[in-house]
This record gives structure tokens, sequence and C-alpha cells, in this order.
């Protein structure tokens, strides 16, 4: 038995006080609460107000209703079949009496002169049953407030799993139209940029033939006035050749092939040879993979990082660039790996603070202003458009004054080849 036990109530019925008195002094002694009646239909009165007895004594010989006959008048309400009856008596011991006692609803008898130890034992016995039923129906209680709540729980969930379908369905629509979007306007952005240049281009060639022909006959504010036109020109001609290669980046649909990197990053320095020796710098090429790429794709990353590192150097230290690539694991979304190469491209330059990390990657962003450092802000946001689009990912590391490391991740899809020559 666990928790606290209820309390146990006898009503004992007969219409003698010295036996009821002698039921209670050998009941008094258990904890039971002992309630009298001196007749039967004191007995219905105490039960229409107290419906939880646990057990009735009840003498058959009474006065007016005897005990047989009150037990029909108890047993005639369905709130009260419930309790059980012990038959006191102190005469009728034949069969017949006692199955007219068991047949109303008795369920044993008692003789008078009654045995202490006998009463106490067959009371002890109904008062265990009438624990264990009480028990039995806590734990009913509690299954049931259980079962309620693991309804509305199951209930509850199945509504989040809807919502959440709902949601799903939702952010699909919506993923699709954003795709739709994205390409819409990467294909104004391509016919934009490409239309813009035809006209573009005799503004720049017009401008300069001025230039020429008027540079002895106009004034300086004058010749001045046309320069920037033509320089204003060039950079508009440059950002929309970024543009168009940004929105190549976005759709380019060329093979996928195996690309060794170190022959591609030997003919992108071969290409900027000029710059390269007017910097003085130090590109060093240590054991690079083969890698499924497209190769003009990433032709141009490369030499954007490059360029990069060349334009971002310090005045007064010679620029070193340090391109190697390690094999490693990457963690998936859902915990799995996946083996990738990671390729390093590590400069000594200029560098900046770590807090602008994800701004350079964004488009027409820019860390330093056009007169310090000429450009259009879009070179790093190709780069990430076209690692992207190959199921990769680039980070970059740096500290002001310390240089930068460009980080990119490509799948492992293919071997590394079996010699590696270093530059």
């Amino acid at each position: 038995m666990t928790g606290i036990k209820p309390e146990v109530k006898i009503l004992v019925v007969d219409d003698r006080e010295d036996n009821l008195l002698s039921i209670e002094t050998i009941l008094e002694k258990t904890g039971y609460t002992i309630i009298s009646a001196n007749s039967g239909r004191a007995a219905l009165k105490v039960l229409l107000k107290q419906d939880d007895i646990t057990i009735i004594l009840m003498d058959v010989q009474m006065p007016d209703l005897n005990g047989f006959e009150t037990a029909s008048l108890i047993y005639e309400r369905d709130s009260m079949k419930h309790i059980p009856i012990i038959f006191i008596t102190a005469h009728d011991r034949n069969d017949e009496s006692i199955f007219r006692g068991y047949q109303l609803g008795g369920v044993d008898y008692l003789y008078k002169p009654i045995n202490p130890e006998l009463l106490k034992a067959k009371v002890e016995v109904f008062a265990e049953l009438y624990y264990r039923k009480h028990e039995m129906l806590m734990q009913e209680q509690k299954l049931m407030i259980a079962n309620r709540n693991l309804e509305q729980e199951v209930a509850e969930r199945k509504n989040s799993e809807e919502k959440v379908l709902q949601l799903n369905v939702q952010l699909m629509k919506n993923i699709d139209q954003l795709r739709a979007t994205n390409e819409e306007l990467e294909r104004f952005a391509y016919v934009a940029s490409h239309d813009l240049q035809e006209p573009l281009r005799k503004i720049i060639l017009f401008s300069g033939m001025l230039h020429t022909s008027l540079a002895a006959h106009i004034e300086a504010q004058q010749m001045d006035m046309l320069t920037r036109i033509i320089k204003a020109s060039e950079r508009m001609q440059l950002l929309i050749g970024n543009l168009l290669s940004y929105s190549k980046a976005s759709n380019d649909s060329g093979a996928i092939e195996p690309t060794d990197l170190n022959t591609l990053l030997r003919s992108i320095i071969s290409d900027l040879e000029v710059l390269v020796r007017q910097k003085d710098a130090d590109i060093r090429i240590i054991d690079l993979p083969v890698v499924a790429v497209n190769p003009s794709l990433a032709r141009q990353v490369f030499q954007n990082l490059i360029i990069n590192a060349l334009k971002f150097s310090k005045e007064d230290l010679r620029p070193e660039i340090h391109i190697y690539a390690e094999k490693g694991l990457e963690a998936k979304v859902n915990g799995d790996t996946k083996p990738v190469y990671k390729i390093y491209v590590k400069d000594n330059g200029i560098g900046f603070d770590m807090a602008y990390m994800d701004e350079v990657f964004i488009p027409f962003k820019r860390l330093h202003t056009q007169d310090k450092f000429e450009g259009t802000g879009i070179g790093l946001s190709i780069c990430k458009k076209i690692i992207e689009r190959h199921h990769g990912s680039i980070s970059v590391l740096s500290e002001e004054q310390k240089g930068s490391t460009f980080i990119i991740s490509l799948p492992d899809t293919v071997r590394l080849p079996e010699v590696r020559l270093s530059s």
C-alpha cells in the first residue's frame, strides 16, 4: 500500500445499547471510525447523510425493521450497493436464514456471543479490501489523468506537425518564388549590362577622340572635366563587366571536369605576369589537388583572389602569396561529415578587421574608399557565388596589417595526382 490510507467508517446497527457498546469496545483500538444506529430506520438516516460508509455490522433481530428488511432497503439505492453487510445473529443458524442473508447481498455472518478476535479479523479483511479498492481508484484516476494528458499532448503534437508541414509547404513556395525572382533579376542584370556596353563604348571612344583633338585648344579646367568623363566611363565599363561576370557565375552551365589546380594557378600567374613584376611579388604554389570544377569559373575565383592580394599589399613590404591545400572533413547541416579539400590563399597585405568578415562577400560592399584602392567591390561576391555553385564554401581569416587568408572548401570528388610539382 502506498500513500495515505482513507478513513474506514463502520456502521453498527443493533437495537440494544449493550451490544452497540460491546462492538465499539472491541473495535476502539483499531483506528476505525465507529458510527452507531439503534434501529434499521436510524441506519437508513445515517446512510442518507454519509455515503462513504466502509462496512455495516447489522443485527438481524430488530423490531420494526429487521436486519434483512433494512439491508433490502439499503441495496435498493445504487449508490449503496457497494457497501458490504455482515449480519449478526443469535438465533437463526439454519441454512434457509443464511441463504436469505446472502441473497439480499450480505457478505458474511457473525454469531452471538461475538468472538472479539473473529470480529476484528473479519472487519480487518474488509477494511483491507476497502484500502485496496481505494488505491485502485486512485491509480485509475491517475491513469485517466495521464491518458487525458497524453491524448492532449498527442493532439498538440499532431497540430504542431500539421503546422510545421504547412509552414514547410509555404517555405518551399517562398523559396521557389525567391529563386524565380533571383533568376529574373540576374537575367535582367545580364541583359541590362550587356545592352549598356555598346553605348558606353561609344562614349569612351568619342570622349577619347575629343580629349586628343582638343588637348591644345581648350583650357585646363575644361580638359580636367573631359578627363573625368573618360575615367568615369571607364569605371562604369569595369562595373558593367563585373556585373556580367556575376551573372555568368550564377547561370554558367559549363562542364564540370577534373582540373589540376597547379596547372590552373600557373596559367593565371603567367597572365598576371606584368602586375606580379610591378609588385615584385613572391607567389608560392604548393601541392594543390585535382578537383572537379568548371575550369573557366575556377580561374576567375583564383585570379580575383590573387589580384586582391596584390592590390591590398603593403607599400613598404614585398607581397608574399602562399597557396596550398589540405584534405579534411567538413560537417554537414545534419551532423554528417564529408571529405573536402581546403585551398588556402594567404597573403601578408594590409588585412582588415574581422568585424567586417561577412561584408567582404556582399556585392558592391567596399572596406576602402575608391580613391585609395580602385575596384567595384564585386570580385569576392563573384568568388562566393562560383564556389557555392560547386557545392563548396569560402571564408576568410584576417587581421589588420597582418594579412588575410581566404579558405576555399571544395568536395573531394577526384583523387590527388600521383606526382606534385611546387613553384
